[in-house]
């Protein structure tokens, strides 16, 4: 067993005494983390299921006592100021931006969300939603359009599609034509069946999602299209996940490659390796940082498709998502098809020749020299993808300041481990197969973080170590619940591609408290965790079949038991 010091080995003695005096002494947070008080001295203590660390699924530089998702990582205390800049990139992911006042400005002209809140009510995972309204908080969906024939994105919006425009634009799809029918499971394809063996019943949904052609803003309009949903995830604890090196993922890879079929598009299987693909490209490539002639690897994203958090899914929301430029992206995140349906439309056009030519209007951009012909061309040129904006609207400063947000979230303490129910329940978890994908524990590395043209430039501006100016997070034991690995399930419209990373559990009992929902996997199907378990069943093909299976012919009290771990950790 760990004693509770082996822990804190890498920590700096300062540190250690503060993050103990928290752990120990702060009764309000430790009873906010699980029920337990003072007298129960328990916290934080190995006993015969459950070591002493894992009561800090973050390690010492990445746990917080508070029950939050948004709270500052111990980490932060590392680096004089470093708190004040995480205070201030707190608020350009919780208020909203908007068309010309700072400090948040550059809305539009197309956007997603108005703010990032908005898809992670509360820092988690977003709720189900019966209709798409991208003013709702708490809707973290984000639309899917692909071809079904080669499950490539449709060219005519954005990957991230936008529903939302600035006047006179019209969005690139209108919102009030999207249409969410949530679907009831009949049955099993698997033949488990709606019931457990004891009598107690559960209930799976899906959404199935249609857009039709008229939905379209664009010229020229998408043909042979399907339309999937994929809501947020937490973005707590993600600057840990950025600290496991690309050599321990792909030893994970290798050795599950051995039982299971490993998504192609990323893995060699020859080889016994990761493609090329799987990494950023050369030219994203961080010289002296990692090897070879490739980037970091891809490990954020359902699909995997981003790699270092700095140019992962938040580093890339806060452009895309309210296309708000920065200097290292001073481009818009548009289509050339929207550009070419806003340039012929007449409503546009007049509108802009009305309200447009006061230098004050933020259409005069849009002026040119207030023909229909010139606006017709200047509105092409400014919404294509080609153009490039003179200045930024975020600035290399503000921006950095999000990052040591983004990287410095901590993620909760875990809670109950002392419960004999939830002790029980881990047991269960490891004995079915659930941990095999499920991986508890990882050792982050020397946390050499990759770093991204803005903040290079930002640091050379005020002479420091672009290296050594976000939250780091070296040598901790982590325990985030999952193997980083994309697996395949089978179920009712699954994901694009059906891959799909295992989603990190730590922290996820703490949603209903923090969100007022527990709605689970990629597009929120998942009311309950029973009911995530069992979609990992539906079908024999799943990789994740056997272990469902096993948990479908457990006594409640052991289903229950699991149930009751997986909210505490």
């Amino acid at each position: 067993m760990y004693k509770t010091n082996d822990l804190f080995k890498t920590c700096s003695l300062g540190l250690l005494a503060g993050f103990f005096l928290i752990a120990c002494s702060d009764s309000d947070d430790i009873s906010d983390l699980g029920g337990l008080t003072p007298s129960e001295n328990v916290f934080g203590k190995a006993n015969d299921v459950f070591t002493a660390e894992e009561w800090y699924p973050g390690g010492a530089l990445g746990t917080t006592m508070k029950a939050s998702y948004s709270a500052p990582a111990p980490a932060l205390d590392a680096v004089s100021g470093m708190e004040q800049d995480f205070n201030v990139g707190e608020g350009f992911f919780e208020k909203l931006y908007t068309f010309d006042q700072e400090p948040r400005k550059g809305l539009g002209p197309a956007w997603v969300r108005n703010s990032c809140i908005a898809c992670h009510p509360s820092y988690g995972h977003g709720k189900r939603q019966t209709e798409y309204r991208a003013n709702t908080i708490g809707n973290g969906y984000l639309l899917v359009i692909y071809h079904p024939d080669n499950n490539a994105y449709i060219s005519e919006v954005t990957g991230m599609p936008q529903t939302q425009a600035m006047t006179p634009f019209k969005a690139p799809i209108d919102e009030n034509q999207i249409k969410i029918e949530w679907k009831n499971v009949t049955a099993m394809e698997s033949g488990l069946s709606m019931s457990f063996p004891d009598g107690e019943s559960y209930s799976l949904i899906y959404p199935e999602v249609t857009i039709p052609a008229t939905a379209f803003n664009t010229n020229p309009i998408p043909t042979n299209y399907e339309v999937r949903l994929e809501s947020t995830i937490g973005i707590y604890g993600t600057g840990l996940l950025d600290a496991l090196t690309d050599e321990d993922i792909e030893a994970q890879w290798a050795a599950e490659s051995k039982y299971v079929e490993l998504n192609p598009a990323m893995w060699d299987k020859e080889a016994g390796k990761f493609k090329a693909s799987a990494y950023y490209s050369a030219g994203y490539n961080d010289t002296g940082k990692f090897h070879g002639d490739h980037g970091p690897l891809k490990r954020f994203t359902y699909a995997m498709t981003r790699g270092t958090l700095q140019d992962g899914a938040g580093a890339n929301a806060i452009w895309n998502i309210t296309n708000v430029t920065r200097s290292d992206r001073n481009w818009l995140y548009t289509t050339n098809a929207w550009a070419q349906a806003q340039s012929e439309n007449a409503e546009v056009v007049s509108y802009i020749k009305k309200h447009g030519e006061s230098a004050m209007s933020n259409l005069h951009r849009y002026y040119a020299d207030g023909t229909d012909e010139g606006i017709k061309e200047r509105v092409y040129e400014m919404l294509s993808t080609s153009y490039r904006q003179e200045d930024s609207e975020m600035s290399d400063k503000q921006y950095y300041q999000f990052m040591v947000w983004h990287r410095g979230l901590a993620v909760p303490a875990a809670r109950d481990l002392n419960d004999e129910e939830v002790k029980r329940g881990k047991t269960l978890f490891s004995e079915i197969g659930c941990a095999q994908c499920h991986r508890p524990s990882w050792k982050t590395g020397a946390d050499n973080y990759w770093v991204d043209a803005s903040i290079k430039a930002y640091a050379a501006s005020i002479g420091k170590d672009a290296y050594n100016m976000l939250p780091k997070y070296p040598n901790q034991t982590i325990w985030p619940y999952t193997d980083m690995v994309q697996h395949r399930l089978f179920m009712m419209n699954d994901i694009r591609t059906g891959w799909c990373r295992t989603t990190p559990l730590w922290g996820r009992g703490l949603s209903r408290q923090l969100t007022d929902a527990d709605d689970r996997l990629h597009d929120c199907r998942a009311r309950t965790v029973i009911e995530a378990i069992m979609w990992h069943g539906y079908s024999k093909k799943s990789d994740a079949y056997r272990a469902t299976e096993k948990f479908y012919n457990l006594p409640k009290t052991d289903r229950h038991a699991i149930v009751r771990f997986i909210e505490s950790i």
